[in-house]
């Protein structure tokens, strides 16, 4: 998941070949530089002026087909960051084997696509586009990835027939409510980070799940998520939370990113034995504390809180054996001694390998 997932998307590099002159991509498909100077500026104005070797005014094209490299078979097409507004501009019916078709970072604000992809697509990319509402994916039954981040949608509907969909990335828009996903048992992955979410629902079909990412909504508590029992992965992070509830039917549960809330203290967790990754970075969180179940603990994230207590550190954490990094940076356990911190760390964990973003050599155990 996240993936993940946040912030500005990188710009792409032309796919034909030229070179980004500025910062809003243009790529050099106007042939000419935009401060080119006319040499003989007289002849824009002369209507006698002929140039005998031009050639005829009906053999010019208007537009470029940004497809004319591809074979008619083929089953991928990239098209990322090309200005393109409409899609039947690039008249897709011709592939008729197309089963990944990426269009980001586009000027994309409806979906018209040929219905005679629906056999054979499978994954449509339509990321950082100007999309509004969720239509014309009737006919493409088949897709298993569909990604419409950083769009400008409002509701999540239209998409509930796609029953063979796995996978649904849906960050960075103005999505208010959890809805329109009803009877989808193949989903194993759901992105809505980064909307405008207060509450969790409308999941209670969704039993395939494995990942769930809310970070950055408005979400303050964590319910109706106790029948998600293949759960692996939850974001839950830069939300109104003050506590962790409702994961006690989770025993699947590996990583939960809780990050960015309103937490006083580590609790809640004591079935969700299998964790791997736990982060509790940026809250409120004064006493590292109940997380003797998790022997399985590789990274515990803990950075700026109000921990202060080394030998607690080393209560919890010295005895799990597969925990190999761990953040306590901006606490103050390291800002009282910023000098000793790290050799205090090692010190209480011996097994470490990595302390806040430096790498470490753990010591010997004998």
């Amino acid at each position: 998941m996240d993936n993940s997932t946040n912030g500005s998307p990188d710009l792409a590099p032309p796919t034909n070949g030229g070179t980004l002159q500025d910062s809003k991509g243009w790529d050099g498909k106007l042939r000419v530089d935009r401060r080119a100077v006319v040499t003989n500026a007289e002849i824009l104005s002369d209507p006698e002026y002929t140039n005998e070797d031009a050639p005829p005014v009906e053999q010019i094209s208007a537009d470029e087909d940004l497809l004319e490299d591809y074979e008619l078979d083929t089953d991928d097409i990239d098209l990322v960051h090309c200005r393109i507004s409409s899609i039947p501009a690039l008249r897709l019916e011709r592939f008729t084997k197309l089963e990944k078709l990426c269009l980001r970072q586009n000027q994309i604000s409806h979906i018209e696509l040929p219905s005679s992809l629906g056999p054979t697509l499978q994954e449509l990319d339509l990321y950082d586009n100007l999309i509004s509402h969720i239509k014309g994916l009737d006919s493409l039954i088949h897709l298993s990835s569909l990604d419409l981040s950083f769009n400008k949608l409002k509701h999540i509907k239209n998409v509930n027939h796609l029953k063979d969909l796995t996978d649904i990335y849906f960050v960075q828009n103005k999505i208010q409510k959890i809805e329109g996903l009803d009877g989808m048992t193949k989903l194993r992955n759901l992105e809505l980070a980064a909307n405008r979410i207060r509450e969790i629902e409308n999941l209670d079909t969704l039993t395939g799940l494995e990942e769930l990412w809310l970070g950055k909504n408005k979400i303050t508590e964590l319910k109706n998520i106790s029948h998600l029992s293949n759960l692996k992965i939850l974001s839950i992070q830069s939300n109104r939370l003050p506590q962790i509830t409702g994961l006690s039917n989770l025993p699947n549960l590996e990583e939960l990113y809780i990050s960015h809330n309103a937490l006083t203290e580590i609790s809640g967790l004591d079935s969700n034995v299998n964790l791997r990754v736990l982060d509790i970075s940026n809250n409120k969180i004064t006493h590292l504390a109940n997380l003797s179940p998790f022997e399985h603990l590789e990274e515990l994230w803990a950075s700026s809180n109000l921990l202060s207590s080394f030998e607690e550190v080393e209560r919890e954490l010295a005895k799990k054996k597969e925990l190999n990094t761990v953040y306590f940076e901006m606490n103050p356990l390291q800002l009282r001694s910023p000098a000793l911190y790290r050799n205090k760390v090692r010190l209480a964990l011996p097994q470490i390998q990595q302390i806040d973003a430096s790498m470490c050599q753990p010591f010997a155990l004998f």
